[in-house]
């Protein structure tokens, strides 16, 4: 998933960087009239994503935040700080994990990561715009407490994070993860959308919401809230 265009105006162009040993798809995500862009969960390799914004000759506004685990805030200190950028999102609910990321990376072996600071916490029913275009912001918790998304619906398009993946969901066997909370944020927020939406998850490939909800087997039984 490279790109997605419509006729109306303006347009999306999507840049997707898969980073580190965990392949997250950290996204550039680009207003094709202005040339102004966002980047959204850089986990890591920050010098590669450094090189590639500034390769795609757009002017970067800010780094976008789903949630706080390391694989997606691993190098956000150093792209921002390089590029004067703020750091946006995610919901306050992942400030104890974000300040942990430090101590995340240790565990994992990780060298080089600093704790963002975060410029401003989303929570859900904002928007953020990336030049002239917008994205509803969602609260998803469920895979982290204070876990977003980011919905642009003139180009039913979804930066999901970790909440839906094509065949599966996302992991909570992890420290303020909760299943039930997480299907819930499945049925009664993301699939309501509808199943044109096309998404980028924070791993693998992309899919569609109407994909999903026919194949998914983590979806097949329902949730009963």
């Amino acid at each position: 998933m490279t790109e997605k265009q419509t006729s109306e105006s303006p347009t999306l162009e999507i840049a997707v960087m898969p980073v580190t040993a965990f392949q997250q798809n950290c996204s550039l995500l680009v207003c094709t009239q202005t040339r102004k862009a966002a980047i959204v969960d850089p986990g890591g390799e920050a010098e590669k994503l450094i090189g590639a914004v500034e390769e795609a000759e757009v002017t970067l506004e800010q780094v976008l935040l789903t949630h706080g685990h390391i694989d997606h805030i691993g190098g956000a200190a150093e792209v921002a700080t390089h590029f004067n950028v703020p750091i946006v999102g995610p919901e306050r609910s992942d400030q104890q994990i974000i300040e942990g990321v430090e101590a995340q990376a240790a565990m994992f072996g990780v060298p080089g990561v600093k704790a963002p600071t975060i410029d401003r916490w989303l929570e859900g029913g904002d928007s953020v715009a990336v030049g002239d275009l917008t994205f509803d912001v969602l609260f998803t918790p469920g895979h982290a407490p204070g876990h977003v998304i980011f919905v642009n619906h003139a180009h039913t398009f979804i930066v999901m994070g970790d909440v839906l993946f094509q065949g599966s969901i996302g992991r909570t066997d992890l420290p303020g993860s909760d299943h039930a909370t997480l299907m819930r944020s499945i049925f009664q927020t993301v699939l309501p959308l509808g199943d044109a939406y096309q998404f980028l998850p924070g791993h693998g490939p992309g899919s569609t919401l109407g994909r999903e909800r026919q194949t998914n087997p983590f979806l097949q039984e329902g949730f009963a809230p």
